[in-house]
């Protein structure tokens, strides 16, 4: 099929506490588990680093051309699958893993403070929260002013909106890693069904390769 969707999904690596990220266990069971026949789907794992990140994100948006981003995090206080509405471009006083912050500390220089993804979390929260999925999810506007929120802003920046940011609590507490891919599966299919829905969303967001 030529005329496939395409699906970019990134986890980070280890940082701080979290010796295995949940976010990248979880986005290798999505791996395994795929999205459908008509999306191919392509994941990455990232650096816990803000200059990789402003590396790596461009040349993900370049190289593939996705219809739609998801960047996968994990948060020490999340007990459910959390759907970030949006991204902050000021407040990143937190080191790295290479002891490394923004002089700046934002973003962007002269960027919007804060920048929604296309797609609305509450009504994907709703419908899956409606299904038989045995996971929770809930809503949030607020990424935590780390690498999570960094990455989500950039790329919200570089995808004109058409992105999207999970946070999965730690393994365990209390989703299995294959409760988290299949959540993650769930949750990325209701989003590229919304985008199809909505044609003029689906239109920015193809679109958006042409500029």
């Amino acid at each position: 099929m030529a005329n496939k969707k395409k699906v970019v999904v990134t986890g980070f690596e280890p940082f701080g506490e979290h010796d295995v990220n949940a976010s990248w266990v979880a986005v290798q069971e999505l791996e395994k588990l795929g999205l459908d026949e008509t999306t191919d789907l392509y994941v990455r794992e990232i650096p816990v680093e803000y200059q990789a990140v402003q590396g790596l994100l461009p040349a993900l948006w370049k190289e593939h051309k996705p219809q739609l981003v998801v960047h996968v995090g994990v948060s020490g206080i999340a007990t459910a699958v959390t759907l970030e509405q949006c991204g902050h471009n000021k407040g990143y006083t937190r080191l790295d893993n290479c002891s490394f912050c923004p002089a700046s500390q934002c973003c962007m220089e002269n960027g919007p403070d804060c920048i929604k993804s296309v797609l609305d979390m509450q009504t994907i929260c709703k419908t899956l929260n409606e299904s038989n999925l045995g996971v929770t999810l809930s809503v949030s506007k607020d990424a935590g002013r780390y690498l999570c929120d960094y990455t989500y802003y950039t790329s919200l920046h570089l995808g004109r909106g058409c992105c999207a940011f999970i946070h999965v609590p730690p393994l365990d507490k209390p989703y299995s890693s294959r409760d988290l891919g299949r959540a993650l599966q769930a949750t990325i299919l209701e989003m590229l069904q919304l985008l199809e829905m909505d044609h003029s969303l689906d239109q920015h967001c193809n679109n958006r390769h042409e500029h």
